[in-house]
């Protein structure tokens, strides 16, 4: 099969997007696909090497660094798309690269699907890049995103939250499935040795409670160094670890030490794929208190590391942290519920760290990868029966 994936984030960005592009076209290319990414370029830091991948001309949003916005007009994808004889077109972005997604497909009548990755509709409230009335861009955007939804084929919902959000929306969607992005069973296993982390960072003997992603406004971290401030309180040896950069990072930093917090709060800043997993092994507990995640990787991720998790009872997170088996909920407006979530997880019973390994274990790539090729099966059968 030969896969074209269009998305508005890639390279040398690293956020939840691009690792479930990487982690998914390498289980495809293994399995014997050709994968082919079509992505704006990095003109600042310039792109990866790739003959399967081209970068289209881009524009740095200066509100949000790192990222960048391809341009509209036509370009060389034009001839990139005539040249090869895709079977299927995939996109992971509701931005332009969905607008070129639509015009193509169109075009060479291909199968067009599309992975809800992000709350573009929540994202509005921090990142208004048009100046204009807040209720006025919120209209577009929702008729924008319900257009882009019933023009594709195919639409994937990392998690049955997502979906049903998504079908509120547009309801006429043709065809739905849930399907997240997969977890490295290897790369994340409990049996990581997270000692040369915790020797690193001066936490021997220290309680550990972790959080890994992109530092900003949407990730609710706030609410996260509330509740962590309360249990400081009630534990002198916890620590809370913050691994990730982002550009609300300076802002966070600022805030700990205005909640006196500063010295039990460590910024790792950017940690490499190959070093994360011994952070994950590092810690005592994970949690998120964010309530922007489609799927939340890194929840899995944590439990596929064997760690219990301390999460926001909202959208994605309750399909993954069940209460008092892989982890602890709270409410979205209780800090005190987080702070006690936490503290369960940290004095987790024994059961918790094999069934959070076990629920991770479900989402294999292998198992995830499977899901995905059979929806391109289906909506290539079906876009060739139309004619």
């Amino acid at each position: 099969m030969k896969i074209a994936v269009l998305t508005d984030t890639y390279l040398p960005t690293i956020d939840g997007v691009v690792n479930s592009l990487i982690t998914t076209r390498k289980a495809l290319e293994n399995l014997g696909h050709e994968v082919f990414i079509i992505a704006p370029e990095d003109r600042k830091n310039g792109n990866p090497e790739d003959p399967n991948t081209i970068y289209l001309r881009a524009r740095e949003l200066k509100m949000y660094p790192g990222y960048r916005l391809a341009t509209l007009l036509p370009g060389k994808e034009v001839r990139f798309f005539r040249e090869h004889n895709f079977d299927v077109i995939h996109t992971h972005g509701l931005a332009v690269m969905s607008a070129k997604g639509i015009w193509v497909a169109h075009t060479l009548k291909l199968p067009l699907v599309l992975t809800f990755h992000t709350m573009v509709l929540d994202a509005l409230n921090w990142y208004n890049p048009t100046g204009l009335r807040l209720g006025f861009v919120e209209f577009i955007t929702k008729w924008w995103v319900r257009y882009v939804l019933h023009r594709c084929y195919g639409v994937i919902a990392p998690t049955s939250a997502i979906l049903e959000e998504l079908k509120d929306l547009a309801p006429k969607m043709r065809m739905t499935d849930i399907i997240p992005t997969g977890i490295d069973q290897k790369r994340f296993n409990p049996g990581i040795d997270g000692s040369r982390v915790r020797e690193k960072w001066g936490l021997d003997g220290e309680e550990v409670i972790l959080h890994v992603g992109r530092i900003s406004p949407e990730k609710n971290l706030d609410m996260l160094f509330d509740a962590f401030a309360s249990l400081r309180k009630r534990r002198d040896s916890v620590k809370l670890m913050v691994v990730g950069m982002g550009p609300a990072a300076q802002d966070c930093k600022s805030c700990v030490k205005e909640k006196g917090i500063s010295d039990d709060v460590i910024f790792t800043g950017f940690v490499s794929d190959e070093e994360l997993p011994e952070y994950y092994a590092a810690c005592d507990t994970f949690a998120i208190t964010s309530t922007f995640e489609t799927q939340g990787l890194v929840v899995l991720e944590a439990m596929a590391s064997g760690k219990p998790v301390a999460g926001i009872r909202y959208r994605a997170i309750p399909e993954f942290v069940k209460e008092d088996v892989t982890g602890y909920l709270f409410d979205p407006d209780d800090t005190e519920g987080c702070a006690d979530a936490i503290e369960k997880a940290l004095d987790h019973h024994d059961g918790i760290v094999q069934n959070a390994r076990t629920m991770a274990e479900g989402y294999s790539i292998k198992t995830c990868t499977k899901k995905l090729i059979d929806m391109y099966e289906r909506v290539i059968a079906f876009r060739k029966s139309i004619g």
